[in-house]
């Protein structure tokens, strides 16, 4: 049976995760809850390994990865905990798509996670001033990306934090306004957005980080994120763009800083290469494959994922994302999926 201190054990463990060995202990004991309480979860298991035992898992690299598709048509979620929230995919990389629902029973560790992300990258949020240009992103209600920006704002002390629609020239003053106070600013914006303000209002943005969270959402041609970097810099005149890498189904986010390219991960999260033909088997560091993600803060969900993303990991623990599979099922792991 579930305990609120059983529960709120593991949400302290998240967050004093220092070594490997914390991670690997920690990532197996919560893979036994989620056999015990998730049951989506343990019978994908038991389909994908008929007799697997939680006793045979000793290093996290064992556990299995369930395919993110899931999402779409299962509930995932721990037995015996409340449902407080959910989150939805934006269902525009295609007409007539399947959204995700990412189903939250305790918001406040969603919260943590973003927050505390925030700092191992770029310290207190007090410090800056936020600018969210996410048109459309306020008409879904369930967006995690809205809800973390939301957060983030609320722990600025600064007035002008806020969101920024369709008013390019309104947002291009404000940057002037907070450049010339030499005002710390974090513009996060959908890369869309950030060309549409890149060809409208090139200006020179010397104490502004400039994130992109992906998605031309049919809004505009996709371009490799080098070249759209590269229009992004040259428009600001900035050294690097910094990029997020996360999604609703996930609780917490890796970030690339300073090259844009290069993705890092919090001590809770990790990344693993899977081989293309193979899913069950791990590729060797710098050859691409499917990206898996363990996603600690995902506790109450799932945190072992199998997302449709390809990439390729490096021997310094960092990953870059290089496309995407093109056909829509996981080979090899489509068990359960409606």
């Amino acid at each position: 049976m579930l305990t609120k201190p059983a529960t709120e054990a593991f949400k302290q463990a998240i967050f004093s995760i220092r070594t490997e060995e914390d991670f690997n202990q920690l990532a197996i004991d919560i893979f036994r809850f989620q056999m015990e309480h998730a049951p989506v979860y343990a019978r994908f298991v038991q389909l994908l390994h008929p007799g697997f035992s939680v006793q045979d898992v000793s290093d996290y690299r064992q556990i299995p990865f369930i395919p993110i598709d899931f999402f779409k048509s299962q509930k995932i979620v721990a037995e015996g905990l409340p449902v407080q929230d959910y989150f939805m995919s934006s269902g525009t990389t295609s007409q007539g798509a399947v959204q995700s629902r990412h189903y939250l029973c305790d918001t406040d560790l969603y919260a943590q996670c973003y927050t505390r992300a925030f700092r191992i990258f770029w310290g207190d949020p007090g410090r800056y001033v936020f600018l969210a240009l996410l048109p459309n992103y306020l008409e879904q209600p369930h967006s995690s990306l809205i809800c973390m920006m939301k957060g983030l704002i609320s722990q600025s002390p600064h007035p002008e934090s806020g969101f920024y629609l369709y008013d390019k020239q309104m947002l291009a003053e404000k940057l002037r306004e907070l450049e010339a106070r030499q005002q710390k600013t974090m513009l996060f914006g959908v890369s869309y957005a950030l060309l549409d303000l890149a060809e409208a209002c090139p200006m020179p943005l010397r104490h502004t980080i400039v994130l992109e969270t992906g998605g031309m959402k049919g809004r505009r041609k996709e371009l490799p994120k080098e070249e759209l970097h590269q229009i992004l810099r040259a428009a600001f005149q900035l050294q690097a763009v910094h990029s997020e890498y996360g999604m609703c189904e996930l609780l917490s986010q890796a970030y690339s800083v300073g090259d844009g390219l290069r993705f890092r991960c919090p001590p809770w999260m990790r990344i693993l290469i899977r081989q293309s033909q193979d899913p069950l088997a791990w590729e060797t560091e710098g050859h691409s494959g499917g990206i898996n993600v363990i996603d600690l803060g995902n506790m109450f969900s799932c945190p072992f994922i199998a997302t449709q993303d390809l990439g390729r990991s490096y021997p310094d623990g960092s990953f870059s994302v290089i496309g995407r599979f093109d056909n829509s099922d996981i080979r090899g792991c489509n068990l359960m999926v409606d």
